[in-house]
């Protein structure tokens, strides 16, 4: 190992922490950005301001340093696999784990910049109203329900939440807290941002909260005419049979529907 071989290594370890520091910034200043449009949307109605426009710049920003970071990773592993000394043959992906990862890759892809940056920095969900499974993996069904995020675990990857709604079978009727961790919660569409909503077509599988309560459940989008994300969702919920045996159709604000998990058991 030359030292000129050393001395690539350790400039292109540095670079990936410049630009994983870099990245960290622009997150903070979105999230900012995102905090002052929730408080104040009506500010982008005033004449000048450039709030979305300074938005997107910094989404753009983010994408290219990530794929700046991906690039300089890429060279690095290749330096380290060429001095490391050769080990056992790595474990190919089968076709089975192949399409799984690809349907992976694309599910993400349908999500808003928006909604990732959520997924990937937990920690911006303190505060927010979220879908939670509450439930366990032994459960015969998914119980989701609408909590708060009341503090985020970094070590443990573990989100501390509150039912805000009074149990009835709770002592005193007061509100419940859940330790859960990041699988079992899903953000929802920010209201006052549409750019985090995924537009969900006719006739997909969706998890929504239905009408009048906390709780959410499955249902099917039925409303052909939607035109913009921030448009109602028309809902059929499954098992929601009238008496005459037909399926209302429920009105659902567009960020009490999201994605419906994976697995959903219900």
């Amino acid at each position: 190992m030359s030292t000129s071989d050393i001395a690539s290594i350790m400039e292109n370890s540095k670079e990936v922490d410049r630009l994983r520091k870099e990245q960290e910034d622009v997150l903070t200043e979105i999230n900012k950005l995102h905090k002052k449009l929730q408080t104040n949307p009506e500010v982008v109605e005033k004449p000048g301001d450039m709030s979305l426009s300074k938005l997107k710049n910094l989404y753009t920003q983010a994408k290219e340093l990530a794929e700046t970071e991906m690039r300089v990773s890429n060279v690095l592993l290749t330096q380290l696999d060429a001095l490391l000394p050769p080990g056992p043959p790595r474990k190919r992906l089968g076709n089975e784990q192949k399409k799984k990862q690809k349907k992976n890759d694309s599910d993400i892809s349908r999500v808003s910049p928006s909604m990732r940056n959520q997924h990937d920095n937990p920690a911006s969900l303190k505060g927010e109203q979220v879908a939670a499974r509450v439930t366990t993996e032994e459960s015969d069904k998914d119980e989701y329900i609408v909590v708060k995020v009341i503090h985020y675990d970094r070590e443990a990857r573990e989100f501390e939440v509150l039912d805000e709604e009074p149990g009835e079978d709770e002592e005193g009727g007061g509100q419940r807290k859940y330790k859960l961790p990041v699988s079992h919660i899903i953000p929802f569409p920010k209201r006052n941002d549409p750019s985090t909503a995924t537009d969900f077509p006719p006739g997909r599988a969706v998890l929504a909260v239905y009408p009048s309560t906390t709780a959410l459940y499955k249902a099917t989008v039925v409303n052909p005419n939607r035109k913009r994300k921030t448009d109602d969702y028309l809902l059929e919920f499954d098992d929601d049979e009238s008496e005459d045996g037909s399926m209302p159709k429920r009105t659902v604000p567009f960020y009490n529907v999201v994605a419906l998990p994976e697995g959903h058991r219900q």
